[in-house]
């Protein structure tokens, strides 16, 4: 049986991708930060479905907290097959109002938290000469948004982080992959009205906005047998509005 870790698993994209893996037959650890009683929900959801699930805690922009993660994943389940790091933050705002602080939170959850996850996981994946990383990037990653240009900046390192790892450890049997949402209707649009979700939708050839299990079906897609020939790829997710 195989074995999942999914970094900000406790709603959301996680949350979908946890409920998706399990429905998959994995083993599934869920990391969280602050949701503790989502992601208690959540566990008791996938026991109840057959399950086995673990949850661990930590700050996953603290790089020896990811070390103490992946270590209680590997404790509790012996190793790690497939990483997906999907943990993130989204901020708004004017490039000329954002603060340093708002850069180094940006990209210690987006960009340093992939490369401390990878890291964590690649002398295990190595020595077993297989394993899946795959790494929640965005569209706006690929083609920049304004008035998120932190969030578009630690997206664009993702992707670059993501093919260059592939190029390093294709060799040791590890596929290195990552999935670019479109609008996802996450607690992430929580401030955006139903005039501006109206336009999204407009501006999206398929003419509607994605949900979290879209993006599920994604990663566990390229987590699978099915993927084995795929690596250093970037699968758009966004129903046509990045093309």
């Amino acid at each position: 049986m195989r074995t999942v870790l999914i970094t900000g698993a406790s709603r959301g994209i996680g949350a979908a991708c946890a409920k998706e893996f399990a429905a998959n037959g994995y083993r599934v650890a869920i990391h969280y930060h602050n949701s503790e009683e989502k992601v208690r929900l959540l566990c008791g959801e996938l026991m109840t479905a057959g399950c086995e699930v673990m949850t661990v805690k930590a700050d996953v922009g603290n790089s020896a907290e990811v070390n103490r993660m992946v270590k209680e994943v590997e404790a509790r389940f012996g190793k790690i097959d497939v990483l997906v790091n999907n943990a993130g933050i989204a901020m708004q705002k004017l490039f000329t109002d954002t603060t340093d602080e708002d850069w180094d939170k940006m990209i210690a959850t987006d960009l340093s938290a992939v490369f401390y996850g990878c890291r964590a996981v690649a002398p295990m994946m190595i020595r077993d000469h297989s394993g899946c990383i795959i790494n929640i990037a965005s569209m706006w990653g690929e083609v920049g948004a304004s008035c998120e240009v932190a969030y578009s900046a630690a997206k664009a390192g993702v992707i670059g982080l993501t093919k260059a790892l592939a190029k390093e450890l294709g060799p040791s049997g590890i596929r290195v992959n990552a999935v670019s949402p479109g609008v996802v209707m996450t607690d992430m649009m929580a401030g955006f009205s139903e005039e501006d979700v109206a336009a999204l939708k407009e501006d999206t050839p398929l003419c509607t906005l994605g949900t979290p299990e879209d993006i599920a079906h994604a990663v566990v897609f390229l987590a699978s047998d099915k993927a084995r020939f795929i690596t250093g790829q970037v699968l758009g997710t966004n129903g046509g509005m990045i093309i």
